[in-house]
C-alpha cells in the first residue's frame, strides 16, 4: 500500500528532480565519432552518480563510455529476483537542447499554452489531444526556443525518485534493483559499450509516453544509405556527358511510395523515412530509415531500393549507386513473447497505481529493443512525456508521480 505521505514525497521530489535535470545540456550528435558523442552528456551522468551515492546505493560507477551503474540492495527480509531499470540522459538533436527553461503551468485551465521565447508558438488540445486529460494539472513545457527533454529526463527523474523513496520509507519491500543510465540513445548508440554483466536478466526502460502505456513490441529497423556517384562536367559543355549525382538522388527519392512515409502512416503501418540528401554534381548521398513491425515488409522495401538503384544505373550509363544496408534493431515482440512474466509484472504494477494499462507497440525503438535482442528482455514503461523531439514537448506533473509510483509497485511484485 502506498500511503498519502509517500505519494506526497513522490510528487514533490520527482517534479523537482525533473526541473533540475532538464536544465543540463545533454544533446547527442549523430555525426560525432566520440564516445559518448558529446561530452556534455557526462555532466548529467556525473550528477546522477553523485546523487546515487548520497541516496546510499552501492557499486556506483561512472563509466567513461557514457554509463552510470548502481545497485540498490534488497530490503531486510525481502526475497524475489533482481531486476533492472534504465533511462537515457541524452536529448534529441532534432531541436535545440541547450539553455532549456522549464515552465510550470499550474492548474492548467484548458486554454492555449503560450511560449515566451516564441510568440508564434502555442500548445493546444488540437495540437495534442492528450492534453484534454490533464485539466487542473500542472503542465510543464520549455520556453519555446528548445525542446523540454522529457525524453528521457522524465524517466531519469522517475527512477531516481522511486529509488530515493525505497530508501526513505523502509516499509516498502524490494529485492535487489540495478540501475543503468545511458547516453546516445537518441542516435541509436545507447548500449554500445554497455557492461551487460552489470544488468540482471530482466529489465525495464522508462521511456514511453501517455500514463499507463506498456510497450513490448517495436519496429524492426534498418538504415539504408545510397551513395550516388555521377560524372562532373562544366555545365556549359555538359550535354550528354554530365551525370548530376544530386539531381539523380532527388529523382530516385521521388520514386518512393508517397503513402509509405512517416507523415502518411500510423499504428502498424511501416514506412521509408528520408533523413537527408547531401552532395553535388559528382557525389551525393541519400540517408533513409526503413521501418515496419514485420521484417518481411522491410525486406520488401529494401529489395525495392536495390531494384531502384539498379534501374537508375541502366537509365544513366556511367552512374554508380552503392547501397549500404544496416540492421539497427529488431522487434522485441518475438523475445518478450517467451518471457511473459516480465510483462505481466509491469501490467500489474501499472494497474496498482489505478491507471488503465495501455498495451502499445512502439513506432520507434528504445535501448530496451537492443537489450532484448542481447538476452535481457526489456519492455518499456511510460514516462509521461508527449510531443517528443518538438519545441511543444510537454509533460504533466501527475504523470511523473504515477511513473515513480509504478516503480514502487514493480519493486514489491519482484520482491514477492
Amino acid at each position: 500500500m502506498i500511503s498519502p505521505q509517500i505519494r506526497q514525497f513522490l510528487a514533490r521530489d520527482v517534479e523537482a528532480r525533473f526541473l533540475r535535470y532538464v536544465q543540463v545540456h545533454t544533446t547527442s550528435d549523430p555525426r560525432s565519432l566520440a564516445v559518448p558523442s558529446t561530452r556534455v552528456q557526462m555532466d548529467l551522468l556525473r550528477i546522477l552518480a553523485d546523487e546515487l551515492r548520497e541516496i546510499g546505493l552501492v557499486d556506483v560507477e561512472l563509466a567513461a563510455a557514457g554509463f552510470v551503474y548502481a545497485t540498490l540492495p534488497a530490503s531486510d527480509g525481502a526475497g524475489g529476483q533482481s531486476f533492472g531499470l534504465l533511462a537515457h540522459v541524452d536529448t534529441s538533436p532534432d531541436q535545440p537542447g541547450e539553455g532549456v527553461e522549464p515552465i510550470c503551468h499550474r492548474q492548467w485551465d484548458g486554454s492555449p499554452i503560450r511560449f515566451p521565447k516564441d510568440s508564434n508558438l502555442e500548445l493546444t488540445v488540437a495540437d495534442s489531444p492528450d492534453l484534454a486529460h490533464f485539466r487542473g494539472d500542472t503542465i510543464i513545457t520549455a520556453a519555446g526556443d528548445t525542446l523540454l527533454g522529457a525524453d528521457d529526463k522524465a524517466g531519469v527523474a522517475e527512477i531516481m525518485t522511486a529509488i530515493a523513496a525505497l530508501q526513505r520509507f523502509p516499509q516498502l519491500p524490494h529485492g535487489e534493483i540495478r540501475l543503468c543510465f545511458t547516453s546516445d540513445e537518441e542516435i541509436g548508440r545507447g548500449i554500445e559499450g554497455i557492461d551487460l554483466s552489470r544488468l540482471p536478466t530482466s529489465c525495464y526502460t522508462l521511456d514511453g509516453s501517455f500514463p499507463g502505456e506498456l510497450e513490448d513490441e517495436c519496429f524492426d529497423a534498418w538504415r539504408v544509405t545510397l551513395a550516388v556517384r555521377g560524372v562532373g562536367v562544366h555545365p556549359g559543355y555538359a550535354k550528354d556527358r554530365m551525370i548530376n549525382a544530386a539531381a539523380v538522388a532527388a529523382r530516385l527519392v521521388s520514386q518512393l511510395p508517397a503513402d509509405e512515409t512517416p507523415e502518411r502512416t500510423a499504428e502498424r503501418q511501416g514506412f521509408y523515412h528520408l533523413g537527408r540528401i547531401e552532395g553535388g554534381n559528382e557525389e551525393a548521398t541519400v540517408h533513409l530509415l526503413v521501418r515496419d513491425f514485420e521484417i518481411e515488409e522491410n525486406e520488401r522495401r529494401i529489395a525495392y531500393l536495390r531494384q531502384l538503384a539498379s534501374s537508375f544505373e541502366v537509365r544513366y550509363p556511367g552512374l554508380g549507386i552503392h547501397v549500404e544496408v544496416t540492421h539497427q534493431y529488431q522487434n522485441m515482440r518475438d523475445v518478450l513473447s517467451r518471457h511473459r512474466l516480465i510483462v505481466e509484472r509491469a501490467e500489474g504494477a501499472i494497474g496498482d497505481t489505478g491507471l488503465e494499462v495501455r498495451r502499445k507497440a512502439i513506432r520507434g525503438g528504445t535501448d530496451g529493443s537492443l537489450l532484448t535482442a542481447q538476452g535481457h528482455p526489456t519492455p518499456n514503461i511510460f514516462a509521461g512525456g508527449l510531443l517528443f523531439h518538438s519545441r511543444r514537448e510537454w509533460i504533466a506533473s501527475s504523470s511523473l508521480a504515477k511513473a515513480a509510483e509504478t516503480i514502487l509497485h514493480l519493486a514489491r511484485r519482484w520482491a514477492e
